[in-house]
């Protein structure tokens, strides 16, 4: 896709604020990223030393005491899960549904090994809706995939196994500086083939590289539930805007970098999920979310799709947050209660 002096000019000054869009509260919004990793390198190292020798079998054993040390001894995350349980399932919620939350969660990261080690013989994997994102990347034009920390990302290379086209050419757009010791330890293990193609935000040159792989008929995946921290000193043109729209029964604040991104690019936009249904069961879903690949009649037409795409986004999130309610690993004050 050819692009206009404008638009590569656009797209390098979006690179050079070094986020995708915050307008307020940066430092509330953005806390997890400066969050330091609860994670201990030996015990990274012993349970993917576990899961390579013994098997995702008896690895899993260990899943109920990690499970439940973190129930117990985790108190804010344990705030946050309960909040969120309370919306998504309602006032009944207790301990056993933490618990299950927790479990999904850590079954999901164990996981993770086996998918980077492409052992995709031990699950069973279901993809529904792949066939008009093969489209978009079989003709060279790539789209965005927007998922949010709805289950797990790395099943999404069962995408290469389980559809027509095995060429398919996913590269996932993050912050990583919050989880570089198990991306690292994860990475070590990774089969080359399955590693996925990273490319980091807040580096100079992110966003032209995404341009430059979605022209190369590449798909580019964010997790959009989440905004990144920045500086509220960039101009206004730079950033995506805060919009607050129901979510779970109570306002809440998403932002639209990532499709005014998509806008920018003239791509169209799919919600991507992998949602862990417990044992071996995984499914992978791709749904229509918008389609920029048309240029806007004008300012005003722009920022209705735009704005008309974030809440399809919300509503698909909401959706998928009812029906599998454990599988919304977002640990972080989402609701901005704790600043309240």
């Amino acid at each position: 896709m050819k692009h206009t002096d404008a638009e590569t000019r656009a797209v390098n000054e979006a690179a050079q604020t070094g986020h995708t869009g915050q307008a307020g509260q940066a430092g509330q919004r953005g806390g997890w990223a400066q969050a330091p990793e609860r994670s201990n390198m030996l015990a990274l190292r012993f349970i993917c030393f576990m899961a390579l020798v013994c098997g995702r079998h008896v690895t899993r054993l260990l899943l109920p005491p990690i499970s439940l040390y973190f129930l117990l001894f985790a108190p804010a995350p344990r705030r946050q899960i309960k909040r969120y349980l309370f919306r998504a399932i309602g006032p009944h919620a207790g301990w056993i549904d933490g618990y299950r939350l927790l479990h999904a969660f850590s079954s999901t990261v164990l996981d993770r090994v086996y998918f980077l080690r492409g052992r995709m013989d031990l699950f069973k994997l279901t993809v529904e809706g792949n066939v008009p994102l093969e489209t978009e990347a079989i003709e060279g034009r790539g789209a965005f995939l927007l998922g949010a920390h709805v289950g797990s990302f790395e099943v999404m290379g069962a995408c290469k196994h389980r559809t027509q086209q095995h060429d398919l050419r996913l590269a996932m757009l993050m912050y990583p500086d919050n989880a570089q010791r198990i991306t690292a330890i994860l990475n070590a293990i990774a089969l080359p083939e399955m590693r996925p193609h990273v490319i980091a935000l807040g580096r100079p040159h992110s966003m032209l590289d995404l341009r430059d792989w979605l022209d190369g008929g590449g798909l580019g995946g964010m997790l959009a539930d989440r905004t990144l921290p920045g500086s509220e000193e960039q101009p206004s043109h730079h950033r995506g805007n805060n919009i607050v729209l129901p979510f779970l029964g109570q306002p809440a604040t998403f932002n639209d970098g990532p499709f005014r991104l998509a806008a920018l690019l003239r791509r169209k936009v799919f919600f991507m999920a992998g949602l862990y249904g417990g044992g071996a069961r995984y499914d992978v879903r791709f749904d229509p979310l918008a389609d920029f690949a048309e240029p806007a009649a004008d300012a005003a037409d722009r920022e209705r799709r735009i704005r008309a795409a974030v809440e399809a986004y919300v509503a698909r999130l909401e959706a998928l947050c009812r029906a599998y309610p454990y599988n919304w690993f977002n640990f972080h004050d989402f609701w901005l209660e704790d600043a309240a």
